[in-house]
């Protein structure tokens, strides 16, 4: 080959890879996931989104997908971890609700980085909520899709009649199956709670002096639970119209500024008093530190079923930033987030 040819080839090849990189860093950001396979004593699951009886082989989990955001890279290593501890992998069914303009990104991120996972999509409009946000003391909890969840029983399927929502900053390092299989009695809810949380903190001032909102707690005993993992029996919320519930406390607050603190708040005001315990191993929260700082923080006595990241400090941006707190190398082998895309990786 004549030396400017070859020149000019290498030169078109280097422009190449540095411009397909950034074009299909869309598809390929994230390495493959190995397959995760059954054991042997594992029933078959049977769900489809048209089946008319319960599968009980079959464990649904819902979870949000932000393409936009680095909150995917959370949400690719939640997903994971579920399937790296569960004994039956392939009886999970993930249900992502994402914007509907992402959705062929998302479908063709997810195809390529878990080949076997068996998921759908659900298109959330953020119109469906805009309207009823209100700001809030840390910006990335007035998104849209972080109230999502408040809309999972309108937008799955009525044949999903339990789910375990998850948030995307958290690994689960135990069989989700347990998790599953908790029984929630009468209650549409099951969450780990906290009792001795000082309550008051999630609600402004105005709140607990006007007697038309403070009141709605009466005959209840209220205490605090993240809404970041919880088990949810979807025909009794949607027979109950949970849904408008938590829908007219957020009108609420637009008037009137009763809380500060974005999703939360109205599902502690629907629910707080009659939610199912559970144990406090699966939603070791916190681990973001507080919404203001995000200081590190160390784990709540006793054993560990799932690691929450919630609160300012995310797990992906410490270590990435080089400055990890000591509980971010627990979350850290279930990146796979690409960081460099070399020539082996096109």
């Amino acid at each position: 080959m004549p030396p400017n040819l070859h020149l000019l080839t290498t030169v078109g090849v280097t422009l190449l890879l540095l411009v397909v990189p950034h074009s299909a860093a869309k598809n390929q950001q994230f390495r493959e996931a190995p397959a995760f396979r059954n054991g042997k004593d594992c029933l078959k699951s049977q769900w489809s989104t048209t089946a008319s009886v319960h599968d009980n082989a079959t464990i649904h989990i819902a979870m949000t997908l932000d393409y936009s955001s680095p909150y995917l890279r959370g949400s690719i290593a939640g997903v994971l971890s579920v399937l790296q501890h569960s004994t039956c992998p392939e009886n999970t069914v993930f249900h992502f609700l994402a914007t509907p303009h992402h959705h062929p990104h998302l479908r063709r991120t997810i195809t390529a980085t878990f080949p076997y996972l068996n998921f759908h999509l659900y298109p959330f409009n953020p119109t469906t909520v805009n309207h009823l946000i209100s700001s809030s003391i840390r910006r990335a909890l007035d998104q849209p899709l972080n109230y999502a969840r408040i809309y999972l029983a309108d937008l799955l399927p009525p044949a999903v009649t339990r789910i375990i929502y998850l948030d995307s900053d958290l690994i689960v390092i135990d069989d989700i199956a347990k998790l599953w299989r908790i029984n929630l009695n009468s209650h549409v809810l099951g969450a780990p709670e906290y009792c001795h949380a000082n309550f008051s903190h999630y609600f402004t001032s105005r709140f607990w002096t006007s007697p038309t909102f403070s009141t709605v707690f009466k005959g209840r005993k209220p205490c605090y639970f993240n809404t970041g993992v919880m088990v949810i029996d979807l025909t009794k919320w949607r027979n109950h119209g949970y849904t408008a519930k938590l829908e007219y406390w957020m009108r609420i607050q637009k008037r009137y500024r009763i809380y500060e603190l974005g999703s939360l708040p109205p599902f502690l005001l629907v629910f707080a008093g009659n939610v199912e315990g559970v144990e406090h191993r699966w939603n070791q929260h916190g681990l973001g530190g507080d919404n203001l700082e995000g200081l590190c923080r160390d784990l709540h006595p006793g054993p560990v079923s799932l690691l929450h990241w919630s609160g300012k400090g995310k797990p992906w941006l410490r270590l990435d930033a080089k400055r990890p707190c000591t509980l971010d190398n627990l979350w850290a082998p279930y990146d796979l987030f690409r960081h460099e895309y070399l020539f082996s990786d096109i």
